[in-house]
């Protein structure tokens, strides 16, 4: 028994979620009662652009059609009067996404990066999907579109040109960076990295990996106050650490995740007057998917581009988890390219030996398309590249963000994510954090704090002795069929918890605060009990 308990208390929080999950499926009752804040996917969806999508979709497959009675159509060449068909289409359509097809087409702004007949075509040609991604780094009719949105949520419109990859999302954006700072030499075994923490999990866990094997700075956030409100920063001192020339390279979630506060700008100054003064060589690696849940962004990447890789998901934004779109972004010069250059010569001819096939001066290959290409193995880089069907996608999320439509979708979504944090907090008798760095998309709450403050010093005495965070969420999950996930993986306190306000009614997020309070209270209750009892 103690040895399955021991397996179970070193689970990561996303197994330990689903060993839960598991349990509680042969319980009918728990099962319908079930309420799981711990997953992070979100519960809306963006519909015009999705509609948009679809519509664009229907009109292809039209255009491809030459003989009804035939089972086999044609693809998509240039044709006279197709954007004449097309707008004929769309008036056609009732609905949102066609208004919005028309709003893009008609726009005076340039976003398309080609003329409007030839974009068209392009577009067609993607969606249809039957030819291979091409260029395959991005797509000439969607890098455009793209860029304007990065510059407008996360750049705040900085001018430094700048490249984008087109990944499965920003899992296989973090997987494909490792990898290729791996094989290009920046990174090697055993190196020293620095992590802000909190952060996503799998940073913490890559690094343990036997091929990697980091030696990890830790930096940490924590709770403070900002204006008289709860923010999570860093301190001067912990961001004094990336001072030290031997760590090669720093990686941040930037909003953090559980903790889902935005770093402020004095920490930002600091990290660019460090980068500027005394360790130009710094690699910073920003994982940006949570910034457009915050009112005015400030990445690294705009302030710090040439030592700044970002990777970006939309898929919490627009509730896209299912279509697996990202990006990784890189400024054309940077030092990424600048470090491979200044490689000793043995390790330029071995980086020529496994580059030749594609460039005739491996040299000359800028480090984002040595992503794209190790992407694939190398040898299979003429078939790299991110689904011509998703970037499509992308590419009308990223048109729709632009528009005023875009601006009211994201003011409803972070409405959203801070009435269902306004609500728990307010049942938990919890101070809401200070609002303008704050995303809400996840909360996070230090269980051994919050019950000492209700019942005193005497009860986490007892709390520490005779549980842990684990014991308490499977209690959590079997009594109250409530589950939240364990905070400690992602480098937060022992006794902490990432509640996510993403996935849940709102009206739900009251009655996770009610079932987290009845918990505690049973906490309470078996701890008099046991003080009261004879010795």
């Amino acid at each position: 028994m103690a040895a399955q308990e021991d397996l179970i208390e070193n689970l990561s929080p996303f197994e330990l979620s689903l060993f839960l999950e598991k349990r509680l499926q042969s319980e009918t009752g728990a099962r319908e009662n079930l309420l799981n804040a711990g997953r992070g996917n979100p519960n809306w969806t963006a519909p015009i652009p999705r509609e948009a999508f679809f519509l664009l979709g229907q009109f292809a497959t039209m255009e491809t059609i030459g003989n009804e009675q035939s089972l086999t159509a044609g693809m998509i060449y240039p044709s006279q009067k197709r954007s004449e068909r097309f707008l004929q289409f769309l008036e056609e359509k009732v609905g949102e996404g066609a208004r919005f097809l028309e709003r893009i087409w008609y726009s005076e702004a340039t976003y398309f990066g080609l003329e409007k007949e030839a974009w068209l075509n392009a577009m067609l040609d993607y969606i249809i999907g039957d030819n291979y991604p091409d260029p395959v780094r991005c797509l000439t009719g969607c890098e455009e579109p793209i860029k304007a949105y990065l510059n407008h949520e996360l750049f705040s419109g900085q001018s430094v040109p700048f490249d984008l990859f087109a990944v499965e999302g920003g899992t296989a954006g973090i997987c494909y960076l490792f990898d290729t700072l791996m094989n290009n030499y920046l990174l090697k075994k055993g190196d020293r990295i620095a992590l802000l923490l909190p952060t996503f999990a799998p940073y913490l866990e890559i690094p343990e990996l036997p091929q990697y094997d980091f030696e990890v700075v830790k930096i940490q956030a924590k709770q403070t106050e900002l204006e008289g409100k709860v923010a999570y920063q860093y301190s001067e001192a912990e961001i004094d650490k990336l001072k030290d020339s031997t760590i090669k390279a720093v990686f941040v979630v930037n909003p953090s995740n559980p903790t889902a506060n935005a770093m402020c700008q004095s920490t930002i100054e600091q990290i660019k007057d460090i980068v500027q003064t005394v360790h130009p060589r710094l690699m910073i690696l920003t994982d940006d998917v949570y910034g457009t849940f915050v009112p005015e962004f400030h990445s690294l990447f705009k302030e710090l581009p040439y030592n700044t890789a970002c990777i970006y998901s939309y898929s919490k934004y627009f509730g896209a988890t299912g279509w697996r779109i990202g990006t990784i972004v890189t400024a054309r010069e940077n030092i990424f390219d600048q470090l491979i250059n200044e490689l000793a010569a043995e390790k330029q001819e071995k980086l020529e030996a496994r580059y030749h096939s594609l460039n005739a001066q491996p040299k000359q290959m800028k480090f984002i398309d040595r992503l794209v290409a190790d992407s694939r193995d190398v040898a299979l880089n003429h078939a790299a590249g991110l689904s011509s069907v998703q970037q499509v996608m992308m590419t009308l999320f990223s048109l729709y963000a632009l528009l005023d439509e875009g601006a009211a979708y994201k003011k409803e979504v972070m409405a959203i994510c801070h009435t269902r944090e306004q609500l728990l907090f307010r049942t938990l008798g919890l101070e809401e954090p200070f609002p303008s760095l704050n995303t809400a998309y996840y909360c996070e709450l230090n269980f051994k704090d919050w019950t000492e403050k209700r019942y005193g010093k005497e009860f986490t005495t007892y709390l520490k002795k005779r549980w842990t965070m684990t014991k308490v969420l499977i209690s959590l999950a079997e009594k109250e069929q409530l589950m939240l996930l364990k905070a400690d993986a992602f480098g937060s306190d022992d006794w902490s918890v990432r509640v996510s306000l993403a996935n849940l009614a709102t009206n739900q997020y009251s009655e996770v605060g009610r079932r987290i309070i009845r918990l505690s209270e049973r906490l309470k209750d078996e701890w008099i009990k046991n003080k009261n009892e004879p010795r």
